[in-house]
């Protein structure tokens, strides 16, 4: 026989690899994953109470963003309890109370300093020197 004629080989057949459901298709195997903002509602909760000595401005965007991100997770958390894990529900809780906490605090924050604006003036706010100035003549008063 000459080396030109081999025997045909019989292809040889790949094992059947079965794939993962769609995900959210309901089906997770027993397997849980995180909710997908936890960690970043937690972050800008937190974020959102430190940011209140910024003139409230930058807290309150921190504070809105974060409840707004959680709302989003609480609702996947609740169509379907089993498919994510509880520690990722607890901080998806724990940064939204951060974020009213932040969001309350930097509300005082920016309403005291309308107040401070409305009573003594943009000028009067915006210069240290007169705004020293109009510190001591209230206490003096």
């Amino acid at each position: 026989m000459s080396e030109e004629q081999e025997t045909p080989q019989e292809p040889i057949s790949e094992p059947v690899k079965s794939t993962p459901p769609p995900f959210n298709s309901g089906f997770n195997y027993g397997i849980q994953q995180s909710l997908p903002n936890a960690t970043a509602v937690l972050i800008l909760g937190i974020l959102s109470i430190v940011t209140c000595c910024c003139y409230g401005v930058i807290g309150v965007i921190l504070g809105v963003v974060a409840l707004i991100l959680s709302k989003r997770d609480r609702a996947l958390y609740a169509a379907n309890m089993s498919f994510y894990t509880e520690g990722s529900f607890k901080n998806l809780n724990a940064g939204r109370v951060c974020a009213i906490i932040g969001l309350i605090l930097n509300i005082l924050v920016l309403l005291s300093m309308i107040i401070a604006i409305a009573i003594l003036g943009w000028a009067t706010v915006s210069d240290q020197d007169a705004l020293r100035e109009a510190l001591q003549n209230m206490q003096h008063s």
